[in-house]
């Protein structure tokens, strides 16, 4: 599954690899917080298909803007992008340092043969809250 991807090990596996020393502990970009935070919104359903980042300012704000592309695939699915449509313009993002100023469905792609499908592209704007 992709989180793996985004999961550090606990200090219990980082001491035991480094033979007892531990190691240094990873810090998680704002990016990476935020993607955790809406596929745990958009639920178990959600397949990250793309996922892209590119840095954004203003005269007075800067910040990072993300596009994301999520697939869904059967009844049950489709259901979850529907519900993750409803509820992302409204949604409280908590991640530190940072403010999730804009986040919209931009693309909307459904399917219904051979089996219910849909793929949304979504995109978010991050500000560094300094």
């Amino acid at each position: 599954m992709w989180l793996d991807l985004f999961v550090s090990p606990s200090p219990i596996e980082r001491k035991s690899e480094a033979g007892g020393m531990a190691h240094p502990r990873v810090r998680i970009s704002p990016s990476e917080r935020m993607l955790r935070a809406l596929m745990a919104l958009a639920g178990p359903h959600a397949e990250l298909m793309e996922h892209s980042e590119a840095p954004w300012a203003s005269v007075t704000f800067a910040g990072t803007r993300h596009s994301i592309v999520l697939h869904y695939q059967g009844w049950e699915a489709c259901d979850a992008a529907e519900e993750l449509m409803a509820a992302l313009p409204e949604h409280e993002f908590t991640i530190p340092r940072t403010l999730v100023a804009d986040a919209a469905v931009v693309r909307l792609d459904q399917n219904l043969l051979p089996e219910p499908s849909m793929t949304l592209e979504l995109a978010l704007l991050l500000l560094d809250d300094a």
